[in-house]
């Protein structure tokens, strides 16, 4: 069901997922940690409408891309239109479900390993986040710098607001429990923790090793 409402929804997302109010700053946090850079290849895991695309376009500059992947067709035409009225020349877009993301294709895409990775409150919508976070792992370099930013219930005062976090969460089909973020604090080193709008927003960054246990195995 959260596939169909995801899908479904595409045409509304903007205008229904309270993104400049609340989400953005996780977006935009994210981004300036990440700190992407003219030439760097980026990956942006189960990017919906295209929303983190313009800042990632406009930091990796004419000789960089961005590659946005996402199973939702309906969610692609809309990043697809984005890209062209904005002009974000460094766009490129992959239709593929990513719990079955094939690296190599990925990589094909980018023009080679991914030297950024992001996934902005998507992973809690999939049904094996683990799985999706290791292929896309697996896309980029040794050493790659790494975000997750995802929900959960507010917390402290902001528990008022905890209605509205829940029909928002619930809207694209995101599990506010799942705690996706976690996977960076395992998995990375260097980690930076943010909490926003009460905890309901989590942010994590941080830097793959040298050596990535990822490469092992690849899908």
């Amino acid at each position: 069901m959260a596939r169909e409402r995801y899908s479904s929804g595409a045409r509304l997302y903007d205008a229904l997922s309270a993104e400049w109010p609340v989400y953005r700053v996780g977006r935009t946090t994210a981004i300036a940690q990440l700190d992407p850079r003219p030439g760097e290849r980026v990956l942006d895991l189960g990017c919906g409408t295209g929303l983190n695309h313009a800042l990632l376009d406009a930091a990796v500059g004419p000789d960089g891309a961005v590659l946005g992947v996402d199973r939702s067709a309906q969610m692609l035409a809309a990043a697809r239109r984005r890209a062209e009225r904005y002009g974000l020349r460094t766009v490129r877009l992959l239709e593929a479900d990513a719990t079955e993301l094939d690296v190599d294709a990925a990589r094909e895409a980018l023009g080679g390993p991914a030297d950024v990775v992001i996934a902005t409150y998507t992973l809690s919508i999939m049904s094996d986040p683990a799985e999706a976070w290791r292929r896309a792992l697996a896309v980029a370099r040794p050493g790659a710098r790494v975000a997750i930013v995802d929900m959960q219930e507010p917390h402290g005062s902001a528990r008022i607001v905890s209605p509205l976090a829940r029909a928002f969460a619930g809207f694209g089909g995101a599990d506010l429990n799942a705690r996706t973020w976690r996977m960076i604090e395992t998995g990375a080193r260097g980690v930076s923790a943010r909490g926003l709008r009460g905890g309901h927003i989590q942010v994590r960054v941080g830097t793959l090793p040298d050596t990535s246990p990822t490469q092992e195995a690849r899908p």
